[in-house]
């Protein structure tokens, strides 16, 4: 099935760890969708293993409808981009639509900052597992955790299942909202 018509939003910061962002948004552009990498500001980003990145848009030009779901990449890129208002404000929107929220390893630092994992079930990288308990998540040791529209991962090693949570997640309608 062709995911043709979609549009999904990767937030992208210095530091964003390089097969955490470029796996996802290759294995999408295989299924038909639009990715939308959005930066705070600079002209291109490199990774933690050096692959540079140039955004498409800022997340300062974009709105939340215009997207079907987001993608949050680990590394150190969440340390920063949790620390940017309108990143935090898209991801609430995107989240309250009813749409994916995806993130990974260190990822989960936005979602937290974004106040929406509170009695939801996911998982990371165990460097921050304390700080998603302390937010209110119900942590799990698992490749992949779904949570109505949170998607969650562990680390690289996970990539397969958490694109293919993505994809599945792509194909159901948005609910239009969260309960």
């Amino acid at each position: 099935m062709s995911l043709s018509g979609k549009r999904v939003l990767f937030f992208v910061a210095p530091l964003y760890e390089d097969l955490e962002l470029w796996y996802p948004k290759i294995r999408l552009e295989e299924e038909g969708v639009t990715t939308v990498v959005a930066g705070l500001g600079e002209a291109t980003y490199q990774g933690k293993r050096g692959y540079p990145i140039t955004p498409d848009t800022s997340v300062d030009s974009i709105t939340a409808a215009d997207f079907d779901g987001l993608v949050i990449p680990g590394g150190y890129a969440p340390d920063i981009l949790r620390r940017h208002p309108r990143v935090l404000e898209l991801t609430r929107e995107i989240h309250q639509a009813g749409k994916p929220v995806a993130f990974i390893c260190h990822a989960g630092w936005v979602p937290i900052s974004a106040g929406i994992v509170k009695g939801k079930r996911g998982t990371s990288v165990g460097a921050i597992k304390d700080d998603l308990v302390n937010a209110g998540m119900l942590w799990e040791d698992a490749p992949v955790i779904i949570d109505g529209n949170l998607i969650s991962s562990r680390t690289p090693a996970d990539l397969p299942q958490f694109c293919q949570a993505i994809i599945r997640a792509l194909t159901v309608p948005s609910s239009g909202g969260v309960s």
